[in-house]
């Protein structure tokens, strides 16, 4: 009987360090100029490969790019792009519509996700940089074939910065219980 009471303690320690690990992800958006280790960004990719997908497809290819001037033209798109002028490292998530027709943006949003938190797992910061605006722009920057769109780019590096958390909306606006209007928390 101890050992199951001390397997359970333990996995409630491991459960508050998770979601504190969780908790204390941000959107970085200033870099430091260090390199990242390509030993680094393969392990961070190597990881995205194991976010869910429908039916497992795993439709999603990874884009790493170093060439600044590559990493320019991304990041001149739009003006949400700009940290990606600072990130040693950009990933551009693309998703192969014609593999997952139906749910490839919530595929490679998955995979987008996985990268953020194995980066943060390793001490390295991220921003998420939204693409729909811009699919044929980036598709022609990368040489993506037409069935592969580009849903984000990661903006990766050595975080120069120490983001306070930004506020959230209280569950009492935003959780229902059974339909819409019926709360959940009182």
């Amino acid at each position: 009987m101890p050992a199951a009471r001390y397997i359970v303690i333990t996995m409630s320690c491991r459960s508050e360090d998770i979601i504190e690990f969780l908790l204390t992800r941000r959107s970085i958006r200033q870099f430091k100029p260090d390199p990242v280790p390509d030993d680094l960004v393969l392990k961070i990719v190597d990881i995205a490969r194991f976010a869910p997908s429908a039916g497992n497809r795993q439709p999603w290819i990874f884009v790493v790019i170093k060439d600044k001037e590559l990493k320019d033209r991304l990041a001149s798109l739009h003006s949400g792009s700009s940290p990606l002028l600072r990130a040693p490292v950009g990933i551009v998530v693309a998703c192969d519509k014609n593999q997952s027709p139906i749910s490839y943006q919530v595929d490679c949003a998955n995979a987008t996700m996985y990268i953020m938190f194995a980066a943060h797992a390793l001490g390295l910061g991220t921003v998420w940089l939204q693409t729909l605006r811009n699919v044929e722009e980036i598709q022609k920057l990368l040489d993506l074939p037409e069935n592969y769109v580009p849903i984000a780019i990661v903006a990766l590096g050595y975080p120069a910065e120490k983001p306070q958390p930004r506020p959230r909306k209280p569950l009492e606006e935003i959780v229902y219980l059974n339909k819409f209007g019926s709360k959940y928390v009182t």
